[in-house]
């Protein structure tokens, strides 16, 4: 019998119900769940992650896995939501990560977007990006966009730890991924250049902070270069005074923070916490959120505000 025939036999809607399912349709005045609402809905939530936890965990784990059991030996950050274990905001993700001396990551790469921030290295630790070496010193900031060969490697007598950020969450939700392994698991090295499009250094990140002019907060705001490399993410770096406030602050980017430099706290609604430095803190779009500083600090800021503006979705109260 046709689905023709079976609505034609109907009684009523509690017969067509089951055939629409059968036949992929959704009535509209019928669905489960409301697809249009009046602001921003989301279940992320803001949330602090503390740099000194997890280092201590990531260094304790390394007794155990290593560069070949594990290619990235990292924490990522994530928000409790339903069953996510990833994604730290909706469209972007953030981890920890900790490399021992002697240890070397093979080479990937990918369709995500992703960059560093280096918290704390020794001499002679190194991103290799597409052939070219690049030292990681702490708070560089580091490029590996999507498509490039990247890999890291620690030639140092020191422990190594850096942020990772990447867009992969809205690459999953996209779905255009493509990964791949380097078929030499290591790449080859073909330049060591004094500067690179890839590598923002710290010294060159502080001069440029202290020729910008601060806002009636006394923060100033150095956003990176990055955009002719990354296109979904948007790189700022402020230097806070001490008992400065940022904030509040609402719209529809998603952003990540961490600490550089200092301390302080953040609060969002209910929820209020004290940061230090290397702490990574969450804030999802329209959660309205200040953070006041206890001392001269340092942030910087890792958000999907190109994607909204290209959209033409970023709006702000």
């Amino acid at each position: 019998m046709s689905t023709i025939d079976d609505i034609a036999k109907s009684s009523g809607l509690d017969d067509l119900y089951p055939l629409f399912e059968r036949e992929r349709y959704t009535a509209g005045w019928h669905k489960k769940r409301r697809s249009l609402w009046k602001q921003p809905a989301t279940e992320f939530r803001p949330l602090h992650w503390s740099y000194r936890e997890a280092h201590a965990a990531l260094d304790r784990a390394s007794l155990w896995i290593d560069t070949e059991l594990a290619e990235r030996r990292n924490l990522l950050m994530f928000n409790p939501v339903g069953d996510n274990d990833y994604d730290t905001v909706r469209t972007l993700v953030c981890a920890y990560q900790l490399i021992q001396p002697g240890e070397h990551a093979r080479a990937h790469k990918h369709t995500p977007n992703a960059l560093r921030l280096v918290l704390d290295a020794g001499p002679e630790l190194f991103t290799v990006v597409d052939g070219v070496k690049l030292p990681m010193v702490p708070g560089d900031v580091l490029l590996t966009p999507g498509g490039c060969w990247h890999s890291h490697y620690n030639d140092g007598k020191e422990t190594a730890c850096w942020i990772d950020f990447l867009d992969v969450p809205l690459v999953h939700r996209l779905e255009p991924m493509f990964y791949t392994e380097h078929p030499d698991t290591y790449q080859t090295v073909e330049q060591t250049p004094q500067a690179h499009p890839f590598w923002f250094k710290r010294a060159e990140i502080d001069a440029a902070l202290a020729q910008a002019t601060p806002d009636t907060a006394g923060i100033r705001r150095h956003v990176l270069d990055s955009q002719e490399h990354i296109l979904t993410m948007e790189l700022t770096c402020m230097a806070l005074p001490a008992g400065a406030t940022l904030g509040p602050v609402r719209d529809t980017v998603n952003r990540i923070y961490a600490a550089t430099k200092g301390s302080g706290s953040f609060r969002s609604g209910d929820t209020e916490f004290r940061w230090q430095r290397g702490d990574v803190f969450a804030a999802p779009a329209w959660a309205r959120h200040e953070i006041t500083t206890d001392e001269d600090s340092d942030l910087f800021e890792v958000c999907d505000k190109p994607v909204m503006e290209k959209l033409g979705f970023l709006i702000a109260e």
